[in-house]
């Protein structure tokens, strides 16, 4: 692998870390980086495979950038090996992919022996490089033959989803020892359900609480069935997204109040089922108009609350918060055009009108905060409050950034400014939640390659590799190859 010379780094984004200084981090640390199948695999007809809410969406005019789609996408399918020995010419010691429940039960019906055999030899070929696999059973590409059926709002989608999973294990178990069940619920259900921004693209937060308490049963079943299946070395967990709200005016009541109502819509209603088996409290209260309680029936939630072995951590950034500024109005009111003009409403469902309140810190392409500090409070939380009293570990699941990539002629971006400067930054913060006692035993970042960005289509780039799309070059940015110095030394450098 060639080095590129790496520009001055200013380091803007890691605001309280002392980047002047060498981190080692412990041998077992798992470093590595993670993707999702809709968003690379492409071959979205072949090999048996059949349309995703995913596919149904982005034919919907408006709903993805530009009209794009999976259909291509970075052509993993076709070019996974080559994919897996750039993996291996990184160092990653940790994978973790996403299978497509549209490709290996098409309609889901019977298993697609072409679709699991995709599986099969991407596994064995992560081992053959020396790679550990990590499964992830559904980032969100339900197929649409449930889909049409109500997906996430209908219950038996939950039990559909626990014979898949089960499936899966069965014919991957010998060979994969990592395995979730979910990739961020909250966006399969209250962005997806209520915001309107992912598929299926409903503003209804009726649905939105419906398809959040499935899909914890959907986990709570997979996680049992699998189990019974299990042995010792198999890890089981799921992914969750998670945001720190902190109060706009920490000595006002009305914005702590706001902060807890937005830490309780996005973090606590999926943690305390999970770990606690109930529902807080308030978040009952806050979406009893929406029927969250409604839908809880007799054994759900110490269904949801089976033990789990390692909890994934994906983070962004946080938010600040504010009281609202107007009185609720007709529900009508809520409910607001896109840029393409289609519906979207707040995704919070129950306190839509509590606001975010801008800080002067740096952005990303997505228009996120770039908040390192965040995770590490975040991570001592979950240590504090979750993981460490169920004797778990944690392991950050997803953390990157998308930019405005700058490509030379030879299609090399040097994003030693702002992409490497963030994983750096947040590198840092998981150190120092480390030394303060979270236990986390790993970081994989967002993500491998350039890929399908959801309703943003192909313009928002988040890959330490770059994507060609005309050619389906790959194509190592700064950041991948300074990862790939961290992952061989296990040591976070100075930056200079």
């Amino acid at each position: 692998m060639t080095d590129h010379p790496r520009s001055k780094n200013t380091v803007p984004l890691a605001a309280g870390y002392d980047t002047s200084t060498t981190l080692k981090f412990p041998p077992s640390f798992r470093f590595g980086s993670a993707t999702a199948a809709f968003q690379i695999e492409g071959a979205s007809h072949q090999d048996g495979r059949e349309d995703s809410i995913w596919d149904a969406f982005c034919k919907v005019p408006g709903a993805v950038f530009e009209g794009h789609d999976g259909s291509v996408a970075a052509d993993h399918y076709h070019r996974m090996p080559q994919d897996v020995a750039l993996m291996a010419e990184l160092g990653l010691d940790t994978y973790r992919f996403s299978t497509s429940w549209a490709r290996i039960k098409p309609g889901d019906r019977e298993l697609n022996p072409k679709g699991l055999d995709f599986y099969s030899r991407l596994v064995d070929e992560l081992l053959g490089h020396g790679i550990t696999p990590w499964l992830t059973l559904y980032h969100w590409d339900l197929p649409q033959a449930l889909g049409e059926k109500g997906g996430w709002t209908n219950r038996d989608t939950a039990y559909r989803f626990a014979d898949y999973a089960l499936e899966v294990f069965e014919h991957l178990r010998d060979r994969v020892t990592d395995w979730t069940t979910l990739n961020e619920p909250w966006c399969s259900s209250f962005l997806s359900h209520a915001g309107g921004e992912h598929a299926p693209g409903h503003t209804d937060p009726a649905e939105a609480v419906a398809a959040a308490h499935h899909l914890l049963l959907g986990h709570g079943l997979a996680t049992t069935a699998m189990r019974e299946a299990a042995s010792s070395e198999h890890r089981l967990g799921i992914t969750l997204n998670f945001t720190v709200a902190d109060p706009a005016d920490p000595g006002n009541e009305a914005d702590i109040h706001a902060a807890r109502r937005i830490d309780g819509s996005f973090n606590r209603i999926f943690l305390d089922p999970i770990f606690r088996g109930s529902y807080p409290a308030d978040v009952l209260e806050d979406m009893k108009e929406a029927g969250l309680e409604q839908h809880i029936r007799d054994n759900d939630l110490e269904i949801i609350a089976s033990p789990i072995d390692v909890l994934g951590v994906n983070y962004y950034n946080g938010t600040l918060v504010a009281h609202p500024d107007k009185a609720p109005g007709p529900e009508q009111d809520l409910v607001f055009a896109s840029e393409r003009g289609l519906p979207r409403r707040n995704p919070a469902v129950g306190s839509e009108l509590i606001r975010a309140v801008p800080r002067p810190l740096p952005r990303t392409a997505m228009g996120w905060e770039v908040q390192p500090e965040g995770l590490e409070r975040l991570l001592l939380r979950l240590q504090d409050e979750y993981t460490g009293p169920a004797g778990i570990p944690m392991v950050i699941t997803e953390n990157g950034a998308a930019y405005d990539d700058v490509p030379d002629a030879q299609g090399y971006v040097d994003d030693s400014e702002d992409r490497l400067a963030f994983i750096d930054a947040h590198l840092r913060a998981v150190h120092s939640a480390m030394d303060a006692g979270a236990v986390v035993h790993g970081y994989l970042v967002w993500s491998l390659l350039d890929n399908f960005e959801w309703a943003f289509g192909y313009d928002k780039r988040f890959g330490i590799v770059r994507v060609d799309y005309q050619s389906q070059e790959r194509i190592p940015k700064a950041s991948a190859r300074w990862y790939a110095r961290v992952t061989a030394s296990r040591t976070l450098p100075a930056l200079q």
